[in-house]
């Protein structure tokens, strides 16, 4: 006896039963039946879920080509210029006649706000995409990450060479986001990075000593990183009881 597995309106398969000692008991269709019904749901279930998180991953890529492009468009372009412009100005001081003292004043200001402006973009443009993650790997940047923190950071860094753009990238913004809210919302005292290759997944975990209490409801990016890490096939962890500190845990097949 056989009954049909029917998935998304196409025919996936079948199930079967025989015996060759008696006839089949009389609800044996019904039985099979209904056997298959579930089948047929948990595969509908699998095939979604895979589609999900190939589009996820299809979203989290286009991303971060996109953020790529623009960070390489502002350094070539718009930081270009002003750096150039930077150099004009200064040449004109340099040309100024002694007794041009106003003008001195207000080319000295105008230097001031061009090198301001210069900074601005200089520290968006690393927000947008690090142009050290992709010119070094994950470990010159987690240095700068960590140098740049207003909270004492321990790093530990065992990764060996290069690992695949799309983990280097996730991985570098887990650590970013856990910093930022360690300083901002755990008003955190000390924080300890650690990265290390095991096999084939990379272990990113971040701990803090500050005030705890850290969910994906709060708005604090945690769930946009617990997507981008979920996309490419990964785990992200959370641990941060009220008053205890925030632990937080990423895995990414390499």
């Amino acid at each position: 006896m056989g009954v049909p597995i029917w998935v998304g309106g196409r025919l996936w398969g079948v199930m079967s039963a025989g015996s060759r000692a008696e006839p089949l008991p009389a609800d044996t269709e019904e039985r099979l039946a209904g056997f298959t019904d579930l089948a047929a749901t948990a595969i509908a279930n699998a095939d979604a879920k895979a589609a999900l998180t190939a589009s996820k991953t299809r979203i989290v890529t286009a991303g971060d080509q996109a953020r790529r492009r623009l960070e390489r468009d502002l350094h070539d372009g718009a930081q270009q210029r002003l750096v150039s412009v930077g150099l004009q100005l200064r040449a004109l001081q340099r040309a100024l006649p002694p007794e041009s003292s106003a003008l001195a004043a207000e080319l000295d200001r105008s230097v001031a706000e061009v090198t301001g402006a210069l900074d601005d973009l200089r520290e968006t443009a690393r927000g947008i995409h690090p142009a050290i993650l992709a010119e070094g790997g994950l470990r010159p940047a987690l240095r700068t990450l960590a140098r740049r923190s207003p909270v004492p950071v321990e790093l530990e860094v065992r990764t060996g060479g290069r690992l695949p753009e799309s983990v280097e990238v996730s991985a570098y913004y887990v650590v970013a986001e856990a910093l930022t809210n360690a300083a901002k919302h755990g008003h955190a005292t000390a924080v300890s990075v650690q990265a290390e290759v095991t096999g084939h997944t990379l272990y990113v975990a971040v701990r803090d000593d500050g005030a705890g209490g850290a969910d994906f409801t709060r708005g604090t990016g945690l769930a946009g990183l617990r997507d981008r890490v979920e996309a490419i096939g990964g785990q992200f962890l959370l641990d941060s009881p009220p008053g205890a500190g925030t632990v937080l845990r990423a895995e990414f097949p390499v």
